[in-house]
């Protein structure tokens, strides 16, 4: 199957971002840079949680209304939620209203809290799990990965929720773990240069 399709510049791009209006821009200028930043690894993550049995297009929707409800994803503050919290994120029109998985980023948050006692900071768990060259499949062929299996077993492991394998690879392409976009993307070039002047947290 073809994997691109020009874009309105006339540049391929990866198919995906032609499916939807907003998602060209998100194509373009996020998905599979590389992140190091706590609190948007923080929100990936819970995001990728909220999509599980719906499409990144109606999360991508919602997402300034989740930043809002949830404080930014600072994990410190929505780690004091109180079951009121959860209460009034049930009431609000502007996400997924769904209990258990407002529940999880909740006790998500207490866990990344732990997680970063543990390890300085997120970005050095998360970055630790990055895939070497030889573990990678070939471009949007793979849904679930060796390292986000194991990346899966690890937080679950720390006690975490909705963080399951296919979860964790849609979060590891995103934050540029790896880059996943197509061959011949116009985009992936720019990816990878920004992974070549990106300096690891891991190491």
């Amino acid at each position: 199957m073809d994997t691109l399709i020009n874009g309105p510049d006339g540049h391929p791009r990866c198919r995906w971002c032609a499916t939807a209006p907003e998602f060209l821009a998100y194509h373009d200028t996020e998905w599979g840079y590389p992140v190091a930043d706590d609190k948007r690894l923080f929100e990936k993550i819970c995001l990728e949680g909220f999509q599980s049995g719906l499409s990144w297009r109606t999360i991508l929707a919602k997402r300034e209304n989740f930043r809002a409800a949830f404080h930014e994803f600072d994990f410190d503050k929505i780690a004091r939620f109180t079951a009121r919290d959860v209460e009034r994120l049930l009431q609000d029109p502007g996400i997924v209203r769904h209990r258990g998985k407002i529940e999880a980023v909740i006790h998500n948050a207490a866990r990344a809290q732990e997680l970063v006692a543990l390890h300085g900071s997120l970005a050095s768990f998360f970055w630790s799990h990055e895939p070497d060259a030889a573990q990678l499949a070939e471009p949007q062929t793979a849904s679930t990965s060796e390292a986000s299996i194991a990346l899966s077993k690890a937080l679950k492991k720390l006690g975490w929720k909705f963080v399951g394998p296919t979860t964790v690879y849609a979060f590891m392409q995103a934050m540029g773990l790896i880059n996943d976009h197509a061959p011949g993307c116009v985009v992936r070039a720019k990816a990878a240069h920004a992974r070549s002047r990106f300096k690891s947290p891991a190491r």
